[in-house]
């Protein structure tokens, strides 16, 4: 019982401070890529309290809820955006030691793919629920996108679980080897593309696009409940970037990896977390043709090829 509580406790912090962490050096990255400062104020040091200030500003603002909404839906979406990310933080293990792990199964993989492919639920919850235009045409559009990156991210996944042997996270970093990163090359890029698209980071998001739709399916959230949202943003980059470390970078692995693996994974995550700050910096968004296209005509037939490529390799060895 205690060992439970101990690991629930682990993955509730990792929650709490990790995405903290993410969206801090988001602010900072890109004012130093634009050439300007970011936040200076809130925090003796250098703006680091910038977060907390923006939460606590969240939760002092009005709750309102739209006349024409539907209310029960509405109020819980934010949460359900939340959950996935929750559950899929207990299955990612920072290091080889169990208690490392929030829950170590021998399924690990097929785990987490599944419960983060439920947050397209909760944005469309949000999206119908809100009686605005703006917020069901983000809606349709975050479904379109979801359901169709979701097949280039499950397939080059795939290849890395065939090439390990194994659905456990623990098993595929332990049989991960250094010249993987050569081999698995193409899936770990589709995968990291497709997952872009899965939290609808930029370029990817479309389902939001302020320009155009005020702001997608979240236009008629305030307060609490908006801030929900943008930390699932946040925890998403943090469960992507992780899965990434673990299942294309080798984890924990690297030198003193018996001592000092959870730091080598952290270490890891954040480097994949800098790549997903600088591709929103560098890139504009897409169009929903260019969207699909890249989806259909080359990030499926790639994963396809790399997954066919990794049986290939399996059968001969």
């Amino acid at each position: 019982m205690i060992e439970v509580i101990i690991r629930v406790l682990g993955v509730v912090v990792a929650f709490l401070t990790l995405p903290l962490l993410v969206g801090q050096a988001e602010h900072k990255v890109m004012a130093h890529m634009q050439g300007r400062l970011g936040p200076m104020y809130a925090g003796a040091f250098h703006g680091w309290a910038q977060l907390i200030a923006d939460g606590v500003k969240f939760v002092q603002k009005e709750d309102v809820t739209p006349a024409d909404a539907d209310r029960p839906v509405f109020r819980i979406a934010p949460v359900i955006a939340l959950v996935p990310y929750l559950v899929a933080l207990l299955f990612i293990p920072l290091g080889p030691r169990d208690w490392l792990v929030g829950q170590p199964i021998d399924i690990g993989l097929f785990v987490v793919l599944a419960v983060v492919g439920v947050g397209v639920v909760a944005v469309l919850m949000a999206a119908w629920s809100s009686a605005n235009k703006y917020s069901l045409l983000g809606g349709l559009r975050a479904a379109a996108q979801l359901l169709g990156y979701e097949l280039p991210f499950v397939l080059a996944a795939a290849s890395v679980a065939m090439a390990a042997g194994t659905l456990s996270l623990p098993g595929i970093v332990a049989a991960w080897r250094p010249w993987w990163l050569l081999w698995q090359l193409p899936a770990m890029l589709v995968f990291f593309v497709a997952g872009l698209a899965e939290i609808r980071r930029p370029p990817f998001d479309m389902p939001i696009a302020d320009s155009e739709l005020v702001f997608g399916y979240m236009t008629e959230y305030t307060g609490l409940r908006f801030a929900f949202f943008l930390l699932a943003e946040y925890v998403g980059i943090v469960v992507i970037s992780a899965l990434t470390a673990v299942l294309f970078l080798g984890g924990w692995k690297g030198p003193l990896d018996g001592q000092l693996g959870w730091l080598w994974t952290l270490v890891k995550t954040f480097a994949v977390s800098f790549v997903v700050i600088w591709v929103r910096v560098s890139y504009p968004r897409l169009r929903e043709d260019q969207l699909q296209r890249l989806c259909w005509l080359v990030l499926v037939p790639v994963s396809l090829g790399q997954l066919v490529l990794t049986a290939a390799v399996r059968v001969l060895a």
